[in-house]
């Protein structure tokens, strides 16, 4: 086990920082397979007699236990490293879909939700924090982009995810053995695909900078050269403030996200562009690009324009698409679709952007823990934003509704929640002095690698 101590995964002089990203998207383009769950959603609705609400119940779980994992297990990641924070969740994310595929092959979906929910959930949590943290230490200069990289895998995993998973259940049935035979396959081959990373991630030396990079840099606007501890964090206002605007992001795009393969067959039901069950796969699939590459694209342009502008895009625009796709969404597919996109886009440049604040408000001297502690905003959207469209989508169905009705009042109320998270974002100011820790006394080194 010495090999997982985090003295073991200090880089050696002359180590290139641009050797950790593919150890990052190793582990998020892994733990990234929880976006593709709804292509899960209609086989086990029907092997096992399942409601919409129901079958949610393990993403839900699983986004849950990822924040409070994240929460109470971020200092132990800074503290034993990424190396020994991959390893487990390596170990629980994996494990998680062997105990799904028992459940499902024996009929008992409650191991279905303690293995991908509780289990699982572990494994996203630890997973998802760990290479973020170490990536904003090796990119000190450019944050936003840093943070994208990383947490591009965890948006894209569906993408490679969902069809594959279609494909499995394509050729194993979408009877009880087959879901359970398709889990088994996830859990081996995530468990082969995360072991990359444990192998290859670095921290960096302590005091290490980049070739370029000033030891005592300038603070500006809400970007300061000061250190706030995780337990000081809690105290501000602007912690909370970061809270109510990635709860609300969160929340506004997961529930629909969590819907997507449903939602579009059910928007165009009955009409000349009906959707098939292969093209609401590929919708999903769709998604988890736009969720991609917004994460990489808004995290940059973040270091442009500054993280607070950002989040006015993030959150002022993505109210607007939700306003189009209630009143004009299904009179047009090409529409739809487009503002889809844009939602998701932002989803998940919101959840990339949020470290980098996190940095600009907090410095990097327990970011990690910090941004494990901030992902329980994560776990209350995981479950607000799934139950806010299924419950809508239930109550329809049983008073008779039909198509796009079905979601009109949820879709008001993600709107009303982006206009929630676009007021606290305007209340962020810079963190005041009495929260920051005292200089430090070492003089930072700098690296010689670009």
């Amino acid at each position: 086990m010495n090999y997982l101590d985090r003295s073991r995964t200090v880089a050696p002089p002359g180590w290139s920082r641009w050797l950790v990203p593919p150890a990052a998207l190793a582990v998020h383009l892994s733990i990234g397979q929880a976006y593709a769950w709804s292509v899960f959603k209609p086989p086990l609705e029907s092997a096992l007699d399942l409601s919409g609400t129901a079958s949610a119940l393990p993403f839900q779980l699983g986004i849950v236990m990822l924040g409070l994992s994240a929460a109470f297990g971020g200092t132990l990641v800074e503290r034993n490293g990424p190396r020994w924070a991959m390893f487990v969740s390596l170990v629980c994310f994996s494990s998680g879909f062997l105990v799904a595929a028992l459940g499902a092959s024996t009929g008992q979906y409650w191991l279905v939700v303690l293995g991908y929910g509780f289990i699982g959930g572990i494994g996203l949590g630890i997973g998802y924090i760990a290479p973020v943290s170490t990536l904003i230490k090796w990119f000190p200069d450019r944050p936003g982009m840093a943070t994208g990289i990383a947490i591009m895998g965890f948006g894209g995993g569906a993408l490679i995810a969902s069809p594959w998973s279609t494909a499995m259940l394509d050729a194993f049935g979408a009877d009880r053995s087959g879901i359970a035979t398709a889990f088994l396959v996830h859990g081996v081959v995530y468990a082969a695909f995360m072991a990359l990373g444990v192998v290859l991630v670095r921290v960096p030396p302590d005091g290490w900078l980049p070739a370029g990079r000033q030891p005592h840099q300038k603070a500006r606007g809400l970007v300061t050269t000061a250190q706030v501890s995780a337990r000081n964090a809690l105290r501000t206002p602007q912690f909370w403030c970061l809270w109510v605007v990635l709860c609300m992001n969160v929340t506004a795009g997961i529930g629909v996200l969590e819907k997507a393969a449903p939602m579009i067959t059910d928007f165009f039901a009955g009409t000349s562009a009906a959707v098939s069950t292969s093209a609401a796969a590929g919708f999903v699939a769709l998604l988890s690009l736009a969720n991609m590459a917004g994460r990489i694209l808004w995290s940059s342009t973040s270091d442009l324009i500054g993280r607070k502008n950002m989040y006015r895009v993030y959150l002022g625009a993505g109210a607007l698409m939700y306003i189009l796709i209630a009143r004009l969404g299904n009179d047009s597919k090409p529409l739809f679709v487009c503002c889809a996109l844009v939602i998701l886009s932002f989803y998940g440049g919101g959840f990339a952007t949020a470290p980098a604040y996190l940095k600009d408000l907090f410095g990097t001297y327990q970011v990690g823990a910090i941004h494990g502690r901030l992902l329980t905003a994560w776990s209350t959207a995981g479950v607000l934003g799934p139950l806010i469209v299924n419950r809508f989508a239930d109550a329809g169905e049983r008073a008779g509704h039909s198509g796009p009705s079905l979601y009109t009042t949820s879709l008001t109320v993600m709107t009303v929640l982006l206009v929630v998270g676009f007021v606290a974002n305007e209340c962020i100011r810079p963190v005041h002095a009495r929260f920051h820790e005292a200089p430090e006394e070492r003089t930072p080194r700098v690296h010689q690698d670009s």
